[in-house]
Parts: structure tokens; C-alpha cells; sequence
């Protein structure tokens, strides 16, 4: 299962080293938000979603669980 920060965070291509250096961050944190585990602060949030423009918002950052994406179930063959 995939956070909506990993996933587009992969989309684009950019390691978590990368993202760490853009919102001033450090990998471990970063790491630790991508699995639910921990929830960053006010201004750490604002800067994640305004580098992802719109592809992550502040609610999928603090309420993950919410917005993993599922792997699809393969139908039963007969």
C-alpha cells in the first residue's frame, strides 16, 4: 500500500533525499510521514503540497490511512 505522498513522489520520479532538500526536511522524517507514522507540522505540510502543486493536499498527509491506494483484487477465475 502506497501513501498519496509516495505515490507521487515516485510519479515524479524524485527520491526522498531530493524531497528532504526541497522542503527543508531530513529523509528519516519524511520516511516516517510516507508510512502514516508520523504526521508533520503546519509548516512542513504546507511546504510538501506546495512542491507536489496540488497532487498532495494537507489532509492526505495528516490522515493517510484514509488515502492509500489499495491494490486491486484479481477477479476468481471459474
Amino acid at each position: 500500500m502506497k501513501s498519496p505522498l509516495r505515490l507521487a513522489r515516485e510519479k515524479r520520479g524524485m527520491t526522498l533525499d531530493a524531497l528532504a532538500k526541497i522542503v527543508g526536511s531530513d529523509v528519516g522524517n519524511l520516511s516516517r510521514i510516507e508510512r502514516g507514522v508520523q504526521v508533520p507540522g503546519p509548516q512542513l505540510a504546507e511546504r510538501i503540497c506546495s512542491e507536489f502543486e496540488g497532487e498532495v493536499n494537507e489532509l492526505q498527509l495528516i490522515y493517510p490511512s484514509r488515502y492509500v491506494e489499495t491494490p486491486v483484487c484479481s477477479e476468481t477465475r471459474q
